[in-house]
């Protein structure tokens, strides 16, 4: 098992004490470090910034939003970002929601399977630069065509000028059902699993395994990364821990995503949860938080936490690595807790 430490994106601020977080996440052996990115701090920008002062640990992007840049900027900015860390890059992509996506990139939702696989082929020609970068799909044509609304006509077909230091960064990809979790298996090279439930770890290998049996899938189980989000506690007090989270569980059920589609939602369900999803969802449309709050069950928010004693934290990575995953990403904040993480894997 491997330890990644998850910065996120930021809420009014920079995360005050990210340079010394990442600095004890180097020196207690995490394997990488992440940002993200919603509608507020970029994903880059401070990946690179506090990247600038590590040596070993990978940087990566969970997520970068693929309607925030094209392809091609996309590709631009991890070909930049791989040579000066030294071959360090992680790209992390996901495709947000449509409340993001359309509210706040102005951008069309529809169709995130084929856009998400035709946005990583096209990530994929500009690093390999054995050509011209074409593109004949839909979503992302290039060059712009010629008789489309606003075309000069003059466009042409480009490849990079830099000349990336890996042709094969590795790309992994947020998502959270059947569906998307094939497809990422298919084409990716590993999962971003941002609400891992041990419960539905046998669905989930259903899921990969369906990926990987399609002709020309990129990898196999056993070359494939599964990076789970978890808030990893160690503690006597569980119950505390929980009503820590519990508000994270209440806003991403019923405030993250609008109410015909919650992919957050649509994933508890699975877990066996749709009442409560029901009850949360209805309760923050009528703006009534402090309710919805306490209508979460406390064996929802623990459904994707590791808590418990420093021996009950082990064990339970045990099983989480023995039912696939690969890579705990965790969003400690604070030294003491990297440094205590560290030492139980």
């Amino acid at each position: 098992m491997k330890l990644g430490l998850q910065l996120g994106y930021w809420g009014a601020g920079p995360i005050d004490n990210a340079p010394e977080l990442i600095a004890a996440a180097e020196e207690a052996g995490f394997d990488a470090v992440f940002t993200a990115e919603s509608w507020g701090s970029d994903a880059y920008t401070p990946l690179a910034w506090w990247g600038a002062a590590t040596e070993r640990v990978k940087l990566g992007t969970a997520v970068a939003q693929l309607s925030a840049r094209p392809p091609t900027s996309l590709a631009m900015h991890a070909l930049t970002i791989d040579h000066l860390s030294g071959g360090r890059h992680i790209i992390g992509l996901g495709v947000s929601g449509p409340q993001v996506v359309e509210g706040w990139y102005g951008q069309p939702f529809g169709k995130p399977l084929a856009r998400t696989r035709e946005y990583v082929r096209v990530v994929r020609d500009v690093l390999a630069r054995e050509d011209r970068v074409t593109n004949d799909g839909v979503h992302y044509p290039l060059p712009y065509p010629a008789d489309a609304a606003g075309s000069t006509g003059l466009g042409k077909p480009l490849k990079p000028i830099t000349h990336p230091l890996r042709s094969d960064i590795p790309i992994w990809l947020g998502a959270e059902g059947p569906k998307n979790v094939a497809q990422t298996a298919e084409i990716a090279d590993g999962w971003l699993a941002i609400f891992y439930s041990l419960g539905l770890a046998p669905q989930y290998e259903e899921w990969l395994a369906e990926g990987f049996a399609r002709p020309g899938a990129r990898r196999t189980r056993d070359d494939f990364e599964v990076a789970a989000s978890a808030q990893v506690v160690i503690t006597d007090d569980v119950a505390a821990a929980i009503d820590r989270y519990r508000p994270s569980t209440a806003l991403y059920v019923g405030g993250m995503g609008a109410k015909e589609k919650n992919f957050h939602a649509e994933l508890y369900r699975r877990m066996g949860y749709g009442a409560a999803v029901d009850e949360i969802g209805a309760l923050f449309l009528a703006g009534r938080k402090e309710e919805a709050l306490a209508a979460v069950p406390d064996e929802m928010v623990r459904e994707t936490m590791i808590v418990g004693t420093a021996d009950e934290v082990r064990a339970q990575i045990k099983q989480w690595e023995a039912a696939g995953v690969s890579m705990l990403m965790v969003t400690a904040r604070d030294v003491d807790t990297i440094r205590q993480l560290a030492t139980l894997v």
